[in-house]
This record gives structure tokens, C-alpha cells and sequence, in this order.
């Protein structure tokens, strides 16, 4: 009754409540989990990634990608073994439902070095 009355209080006060508590991440489709990061362990990629990841994504997920608000950790055991093409699709389709915004105007080569640092956190 007690689980009842919370979702019900969820659903009446917080628009953005979901009972979908899938991840971004786990969305994936299929296809998009095979996909092969071309950079992986590249110490160059992992570089650029840092620094994409400081210029369009620690203000939301913080500087040490801890998380913060509302934006979740980056520096987790979930995303640490995501598959890269599961962080990737993420990264070009955001989920709007959680806040997250698309990053598909960042080319290819960019969106996939976000990843190559993601998977070093």
C-alpha cells in the first residue's frame, strides 16, 4: 500500500516522474550495442575526450562526472561497463524524458572519443 501511495504522489506532483527505470544506456537497441568504438584505448582519443566532456558535459554531470542535480554519475560501474555502442547511441539521440540533450551535431570521430574517456572513469 506504501509503494501504492508513493507512486501515485509521484505521478500527481512530478510531471517528469516515469515508472520506466531503464537507464538511457539500456534503451540501446540492438543494433546500437554491437557498435564497435574505433578508439578504444587510444591515448589520444582519451585525451580529446576529456576535454570534449569538460566543454559539453561537465556542467551538467559535474567536473569529476560525479554527478550533480539532476544529471546522473558518469564515473560508474554501469557506465564503465556499458557497451561503448550503447554510450555512443546515447550521445546522438539524448533522452529528452531524463534531460539529456542529442550531442548528433558533435561529428562522429568527437561523440566516439566522449565515449574512449567515459570508459576510463
Amino acid at each position: 500500500m506504501r509503494l501504492a501511495k508513493f507512486i501515485l504522489f509521484a505521478l500527481l506532483t512530478d510531471r517528469s516522474f516515469s515508472l520506466d527505470v531503464r537507464t538511457p544506456v539500456k534503451q540501446a537497441p540492438a543494433g546500437a550495442v554491437t557498435l564497435q568504438n574505433p578508439y578504444d584505448s587510444e591515448d589520444a582519443a582519451i585525451r580529446a575526450g576529456a576535454k570534449l566532456f569538460q566543454r559539453h558535459c561537465a556542467s551538467c554531470h559535474g567536473q569529476d562526472a560525479a554527478g550533480q542535480n539532476h544529471a546522473p554519475a558518469l564515473a560508474s560501474p554501469e557506465v564503465r561497463d556499458a557497451p561503448p555502442g550503447a554510450l555512443f547511441w546515447v550521445l546522438r539521440n539524448g533522452s529528452l524524458r531524463r534531460g539529456m540533450p542529442s550531442f548528433s551535431h558533435l561529428p562522429e570521430q568527437r561523440r566516439w572519443q566522449i565515449v574512449t574517456y567515459l570508459k576510463t572513469l
